[in-house]
């Protein structure tokens, strides 16, 4: 099967905290990170969300640094226990994409190793 993103997914721990945009008080959602690049999170929860909506989120990555960034919903699956989201970061800051490509060469490197 031939890839089709634009950019490499790296798989990180951690957790957000979701606020809607223009929302008086944010909501802490536990999610199961899949997948993250400098366009994007994949994710899953048991709470829903809607397509197209944008959301304040603290992502905490993989050296427990918290990043504050905006997010825009763009794909959504129900599954069995909850549901799988894509979600496109708008407007990230360039010092914010460094750190996700800072650590996907760490990545390469290891892999490299292995």
């Amino acid at each position: 099967m031939e890839e089709k993103r634009r950019a490499k997914r790296l798989e990180l721990l951690g957790d957000i905290e979701i606020k809607e945009i223009g929302g008086s008080k944010g909501k802490k959602v536990d999610i199961n990170i899949t997948d993250c690049s400098t366009s994007g999170i994949g994710f899953s929860t048991t709470e829903q969300l809607t397509i197209g909506d944008n959301y304040e989120a603290n992502l905490v990555i993989w050296n427990k640094e918290k990043l504050h960034v905006f997010l825009q919903i763009v794909r959504a699956v129900k599954e069995e226990d909850g549901y799988h989201y894509g979600s496109l970061f708008i407007g990230m800051p360039e010092d914010i994409k460094m750190r996700i490509q800072v650590y996907e060469t760490v990545e390469d490197e290891k892999a490299k190793l292995s």
